[in-house]
């Protein structure tokens, strides 16, 4: 008893640990909430009208943080001191302010990653500042002194983003080293992108050490689950699958959370939060992937031991559309971490809707059709049935065709639209089978062996236990071309169709075994031929 509780605590502490992790790694790279309002149309940029371009690209707070990482990278402090709000007496000190700054976010300091930044030119509400100011980071180590941007209005009427001047005086308020004017980064070593070789490997390692750690933490995990429960159980499956994504998001999350003031260049450290966002982005992915498959198939599984075929139609349906809803929603956040403005595209499809309804018109058709099938249930994924003129077992109900495996072992793809408006025959849903036969008994039989004939075929079906009793008959039907007729009917009481040919195979055996003993003469599938003399031709006539 100890032991299966153990192996419950273990199983609920390890569920709460992936929702939790699962929660925690959606917020930082905050792509479903920018998603959702891009896709609706809510997004804060789409209800402000696009100020004049400004040439430094400080139109929005993320592009003047952007354009101000570009220049401190290049060694470009001029242009890195358009981005100071500084008077114009103050201009000649520019670039030393920016020499200042990258020295003090060299030493600490932060900003905030790409996909937090605002890119409204109207900056971000709700931030608790007035609306011309906006926070994008911090320096000063312990005193965590903030980096204001500011919104200033040119005479033209054009709008920018500039650092405040209350950043600025901190700036000049903290002790720091800044190197001199002359001094080039090739003194710390080869660089690549304006960030020295030697910060870029250290990020590195410090990324594939927290993943290490994770992994061989998740491999402990369910080494112990395997001790303290059953490691062919649904849960252990399915821990199996996530921990190895899960190990890369939170090495991802504690890289984000610890690595943003590490004291390494501040080019490597916003170069590398930003892409690995990315990274974070498809890590969650993959495992939310991983979790569906794994929940839908332990669900399919019990539907079908449950012999409900179509609910596990539906949960297969269910995963294809999860699963493209999460591949749209992971696109949408690679597209704007890389810089695409995602609105535009959303925009722009909004403009050619007729164009894209007319062209994904019979995708929608099958679509419905999907659903009608679903929802009507007129065939389950492992019935036999006929539709149209194809006939064949349903191997799958997608999102646009069924599948169909044919008796001559092909397989046929029909689009759902044309699947759910054709006459479609279900062979599975039989709850008997029909035992209806012509028996031909010879010209030459008498009356009464017709009558015999009649009552020993009656009497076999009436003897059989899995023959049905009503109807159960055999009658004279009339004459045919060859013989004379005796129609038998009934019913086969088995919805198993390799059972009912057994079943027709004993009853055909028997009657045709009681008409030999009784002498009753069958028809053979010969014909004769009689002929008669034509007297006034004189010759035989047939």
């Amino acid at each position: 008893m100890g032991r299966i509780g153990s192996a419950r605590g273990f199983s609920f502490w390890l569920w709460a640990l992936l929702l939790a992790v699962a929660g925690s790694g959606l917020a930082p790279c905050g792509v479903v909430k920018r998603a959702e309002a891009q896709v609706l149309g809510l997004g804060e940029s789409a209800a402000s009208p696009t100020p004049a371009a400004d040439p430094y690209g400080r139109d929005t707070p993320r592009s003047t943080v952007t354009r101000l990482l570009r220049a401190l990278a290049d060694r470009d402090y001029v242009t890195a001191g358009q981005i100071f709000a500084l008077p114009a007496e103050r201009q000649d000190e520019a670039a030393d302010l920016a020499r200042a700054l990258q020295a003090a976010l060299d030493a600490g300091g932060t900003l905030r990653p790409y996909a937090e930044l605002s890119n409204d030119p109207a900056g971000a509400t709700g931030d608790g500042l007035p609306a011309d100011q906006e926070q994008v980071g911090t320096f000063g180590g312990a005193e965590a002194l903030p980096i204001l941007l500011q919104r200033t209005t040119a005479e033209d009427g054009s709008a920018f983003w500039q650092i405040a001047p209350a950043t600025l005086d901190a700036l000049e308020s903290i002790d720091i080293a800044v190197p001199p004017a002359a001094a080039d980064a090739t003194e710390r070593g080869p660089t690549i992108a304006g960030a020295p070789v030697a910060d870029w490997l250290r990020l590195a390692g410090v990324l594939v050490l927290l993943f290490a750690g994770f992994w061989l933490l998740s491999r402990l995990l369910l080494f112990a689950g395997r001790r303290l429960g059953n490691a062919e159980s649904p849960a252990y499956h399915l821990l199996n699958a996530a921990l190895p994504p899960l190990a890369l998001v939170l090495a991802l999350v504690t890289f984000r959370i610890h690595g943003g003031d590490a004291e390494v260049s501040i080019i490597a450290r916003q170069t590398m939060l930003r892409y690995l966002g990315i990274l974070n982005l498809l890590a969650l992915l993959w495992f939310a992937l991983r979790l569906v498959n794994g929940i839908t198939n332990w669900l399919s599984n019990r539907m079908q031991r449950a012999e409900r075929r179509q609910a596990a139609s539906v949960i297969v349906f269910a995963r294809r559309v999860i699963k493209i809803l999460l591949l749209l929603f992971a696109a949408i956040g690679v597209l704007d971490t890389l810089g695409f403005n995602v609105t535009t595209g959303l925009a722009a499809l909004g403009l050619g809707g007729l164009v894209l309804a007319l062209g994904a018109q019979k995708s929608v058709e099958n679509l419905v059709g999907t659903l009608s099938v679903l929802a009507d249930r007129p065939v389950q994924v492992g019935d036999f049935c006929r539709v149209g003129d194809v006939s064949g077992t349903v191997e799958d109900i997608g999102i646009r065709s069924t599948r169909i495996r044919t008796t001559e072992r092909t397989v046929i793809s029909i689009p759902n639209g044309d699947f759910s408006s054709r006459h479609i025959e279900n062979f599975s849903q039989r709850d008997r089978f029909l035992f209806q036969m012509i028996f031909g008994v010879d010209y030459e039989a008498e009356p009464a062996q017709l009558a015999e004939a009649a009552a020993t075929i009656a009497a076999v079906l009436h003897d059989h236990p899995q023959v049905g009793r009503d109807p159960c008959r055999a009658v004279v039907k009339g004459h045919g071309p060859d013989a004379y007729e005796i129609e038998a009917l009934a019913y086969i009481e088995t919805t198993d169709f390799g059972e009912s040919l057994a079943v027709r195979q004993e009853l055909l055996l028997s009657i045709y075994r009681k008409l030999a003993e009784a002498g009753i003469p069958l028809a053979s599938a010969t014909r004769a031929a009689f002929y008669r003399r034509d007297p006034a031709a004189g010759a035989p006539r047939a």
